[in-house]
């Protein structure tokens, strides 16, 4: 056993005695020793600054700082010494008012940083701000970073004295409506305080007798497992029991979802526990049951697995080669096709002589979500005889059925519920550890508690599936208007299916969405390969669609001679127009859209022009982008509102938060209902969701809750004020409600009744509610290496009626920055090259440009709660886009292969540069 040290602290301005072994991390001195679990954890590889507290006046990570180069009276600060919830520092100030905290998990970090920065320079500019920033490697995932130094910009004056801290407060609007407004998302004071427990931090608030856990992962992509030796691991120090596949109680597997006739296998695929094969790089072989995670980890190491390797196809050419072995025997490798087949064969337009045709093969990349809070979860048995699981999940109700049958349970005998939680972008739309988590307890019956470090955040949680897509495109040269598209793609989607029918569907809704084409055929494959999993991830399918289309859009101009702009006018919907499925577009903003663009556009192409140099050329690019709010075909939601004793109201929604919002969300969309009612913000509670707790309102995630959840929550509130309102039109305390023997709880339910595409034609009306955006990329490329920076981008969006501001910004700004990362750096191809946030290419503030714009055009939608629509993925669908059409017009450089590495710039730049 390591020996000890004791040393003298001096914590937040309070002395403290600490003893640790010298290899012991200020972080878990901190977490686990002092309670303060404001410092988060993340990277815990000094990568993403989460951690950042300050160490006798210097701004350190903790999780690399060790004790024994802690000095021994050192005077430390946290997050907890910068301001309390009743007594806010400038910043924390200013991150509430300015949207600085999304998910929040590195709030913490970012604060105490600028803490560092104001207490050295009171009066930073903007750049000093960013280079602080990326000095310290304080990372955010959901910001695009400007509200960040906003709120930096903007504590600084009230530092200085040249504002007064009221300058900070929102200001409540005359009207007294918040909906449109920038009114402070309710959990913000939290997330800038580190009051708000993540699951990490509720983890370590676990009772007594709690297991931590461990897993044992194949470190092969593609084997049978002969044998699992236990017993040197059985023996370490700790050790409660290790748990194998023979240990599940159920059938010991995931449902996939396999949905459509189409899918050639029964969903079934996924183990908890491999029990035969192992699938993909990180499979869960065994659970390690420990008394700490340290001694659960140890024992984890000494877990040997007898393999015999199989080939592993690690791409989907590999796994659709006529000799490739089926992955899942019986189940074809090419397990599920989607057909398009739209108006008359295009098929003879191509060879016409008065169309211009262009064709291109484009490969998107394996990226990976690279959230800053690695997954964690916990789980015990209740008193209710229920098996609780608290994870990161945004699909709660859909978690526990996709996983009771492999748990040997019945969906409501667990209650799954979503813990506050760093972003997902997406993946946790998957269930990762909460069937693990359930394993353990069935098996042991002790609580139980698993967190993954980046490593295993990394290499066993899903991926975006890349997408290869071979199509071509054709235009009248008189007219310039679009008449054919063709294309076929493929779908790596590594070894399980979950969504996989959905995902690839995507590709034929959203390959050429924006433009009327009259003729369209298409076809998409999904493969089964040996990488990592595909899980969704932000705008699902259309980051994939769009490389290809808008890439073959702006091709077309060329080809035709005309400007990018104009001939995408020239070609957008309008009424009579039909989206790729052949449905009539929910509305026609996109001419709108473009016309707001074009002053910013032609100045962007001035600016390239005068800045261009012979060494460094500059480019603008544009994208259109076009995606779905909601799931294919019929969506609903259901909740309930809950009048409480103080005249406040609950509201019971399962609208899981990653980051997106639903705190203001649901807040916003029932302060705009209950206005008559004269029910204040502040009294209106969002609730944690729970599936024993709420009726089922449907994921997070497809972009659909804003439109879905909240319409139910719209129908709840007005069934209360219905039930409450006077006869002379004014309404009803809580207590009045009693005395007139009237209910407190009403119910809401909504749904939207879209037309599932055909899975023969791929015709449909799949979504009532679209999301448009047009995206302005101004690039530049060093025509030496290849090397692109991105100077600004601007967005126009129509997202509907908006319902808070901070939030839509706040996505919109996140989804320019993941646009950037998609397009120039993040990559998941190689997998122990790529397992950390600095080899996946995590885009830095240095990489974001400070220079970010977006402009909203409001068309109200009918389907939406007060016109809304969603936010969350149709602004991701095409930065990257633009960028690489930027870079084309920059150079010449076409990149059909995400990442636009530099040597893939070079390579394509016309000989004469």
């Amino acid at each position: 056993m390591e020996k000890l040290q004791q040393k003298k602290l001096i914590v937040n301005g309070i002395e403290q005695y600490v003893l640790s072994s010298p290899s012991t991390t200020l972080a878990t001195v901190l977490r686990e020793h002092l309670e303060l679990t404001g410092t988060k954890v993340g990277c815990g590889e000094g990568q993403c600054g989460a951690c950042s507290v300050m160490l006798n006046g210097k701004v350190v990570r903790s999780c690399v700082t060790k004790m024994k180069r802690v000095p021994e009276g050192a005077c430390i600060i946290t997050i907890e010494g910068i301001g309390q919830p009743d007594n806010l520092d400038p910043l924390q100030q200013a991150w509430v008012k300015h949207g600085a905290a999304q998910c929040g998990f590195c709030s913490p970090g970012f604060i105490v940083s600028a803490k560092g920065l104001l207490n050295e320079n009171d009066n930073p500019t903007r750049e000093e701000v960013r280079d602080w920033f990326r000095k310290h490697k304080n990372a955010c995932r959901c910001t695009g970073y400007k509200p960040l130094v906003d709120a930096v910009m903007e504590a600084a004056k009230v530092v200085r004295g040249e504002a007064p801290a009221e300058s900070l407060d929102f200001v409540m609007p005359e009207d007294g409506r918040i909906w449109g407004s920038s009114y402070p998302r309710p959990t913000a004071v939290a997330k800038a305080t580190g009051t708000l427990d993540y699951g990490a931090d509720l983890g370590l608030k676990m009772p007594a007798g709690t297991l931590r856990l461990a897993l044992v992962q194949a470190e092969v992509s593609h084997a049978k497992i002969n044998g699992i030796d236990t017993s040197e691991a059985e023996n370490m120090p700790g050790v409660h029991c290790i748990l194998t596949a023979k240990d599940v109680k159920g059938k010991n597997r995931i449902f996939g979802l396999a949905c459509s006739p189409r899918h050639k296998g029964d969903g079934w695929e996924r183990p908890i526990l491999c029990d035969e094969k192992v699938f993909q790089y990180g499979d869960a072989v065994a659970i390690v049951c420990a008394d700490t995670e340290a001694e659960a980890r140890a024992a984890a190491a000494k877990v040997r697995l007898d393999l015999e390797q199989l080939p592993a196809y690690m791409s989907a050419a590999a796994a659709m080669a006529d000799d490739a072995l089926e992955i899942h025997p019986g189940t074809p490798n090419i397990y599920f096709e989607q057909p398009l087949i739209k108006g008359d064969d295009p098929a003879p337009i191509f060879d016409q002589d008065d169309v211009a045709v262009v064709s291109g093969e484009y490969r998107s990349s394996r990226q990976p979500h690279m959230p800053i809070e690695p997954d964690v979860g916990f789980a015990y048995m209740g008193d209710d005889d229920l098996l609780h699981i608290h994870s990161k999940s945004i699909a709660v109700h859909l978690h526990a059925m996709m996983i009771a049958e492999g748990l040997g349970l019945k969906p409501e005998q667990i209650a799954l519920a979503a813990n506050p939680m760093g972003g997902t972008f997406g993946y946790k739309l998957s269930p990762t550890m909460e069937a693990l988590l359930g394993v353990a307890v069935l098996a042991t019956g002790r609580p139980v508690s698993l967190c993954y470090d980046y490593y295993q955040q990394m290499t066993y949680t899903g991926k975006r599936s890349p997408f290869h897509v071979n199509a071509r495109m054709a235009a009248d040269k008189k007219t310039g208007r679009i008449v054919a598209l063709e294309h076929d793609y493929v779908v790596d989607h590594g070894p399980y299916c979950e969504m996989a029918d959905v995902l690839t569907g995507r590709g034929i809704q959203f390959i050429g969405a924006g433009y009327d084409i009259p003729s369209i055929r298409g076809m998409g494959r999904t493969v089964a390969t040996n990488h990592a999993w595909g899980a969704a991830f932000r705008g699902f399918g259309g980051p994939q669609a769009h490389f290809a289309g808008e890439s073959l859009v702006d091709e077309l101009a060329l080809a035709l001679d005309m400007d990018p702009l104009e001939f995408r006018y020239a070609n957008c919907y309008r009424p009579g127009s039909t989206t790729p499925t052949g449905q009539e577009p929910d509305v026609y903003p996109l001419p709108e859209m473009l016309d707001a663009l074009r002053p910013k556009y032609e100045e962007a192409k001035k600016r390239a022009e005068a800045g261009s140099t012979p060494t460094h050329a500059k480019g603008v690019g544009i994208a259109l982008g076009v995606y779905g709010s909601g799931g294919d075909g019929v969506e609903q939601a259901e909740v309930f509102v809950q009048y409480d004793e103080d005249d406040g109201v609950t509201v019971g929604a399962s609208w899981e938060d990653h980051g997106q919002g639903a705190d203001i969300g649901a807040v916003g969309t029932a302060h705009e209902t209950l206005l008559a009612m004269g029910v204040p913000p502040e009294k209106i509670r969002f609730s944690w969701p729970d599936s024993a707790k709420q009726p089922p309102a449907g994921p997070a995630g497809a972009s659909r809750s804003q439109v879905v959840v909240g319409g139910a929550i719209r129908v709840a509130c007005e069934a209360l004020m219905g039930a409450a309102r006077k006869d002379d039109g004014t309404y009803m305390t809580c207590a009045e409600m009693v005395a007139a023997d009237k209910p407190l709880r009403y119910d809401g339910s909504y749904s939207i009744p879209g037309v599932p595409c055909d899975p023969d034609t791929g015709l449909g009306n799949p979504f009532l509610v679209y999301m448009y955006v047009v995206h302005l990329a101004e690039i530049t490329v060093e025509k030496a290496t290849g090397k692109v920076s991105v100077d600004r981008m601007s967005c126009i969006a129509d997202i509907g009626k908006i319902n808070n501001k901070l939030a839509t910004d706040g996505q919109i700004w996140g989804c320019m920055a993941q646009g950037i990362g998609l397009a120039l750096t993040e990559d998941f191809e190689d997998i122990k090259k790529h397992s950390t946030m600095i080899g996946a290419g995590f885009p830095y503030i240095s990489a974001i440009p400070d220079d970010l714009e977006i402009t909203y055009i409001q068309t109200p939608r009918q389907w939406g709660p007060f016109g809304a629509a969603g936010v969350g993925e149709g602004p991701i669908a095409s930065p990257h886009v633009a960028i690489t059409n930027a870079i084309r017009n920059a150079c010449g450089a076409r990149v059909t292969s995400l990442p636009a590495l530099p040597e893939k710039v070079l390579a394509g730049m016309p000989h004469e540069h």
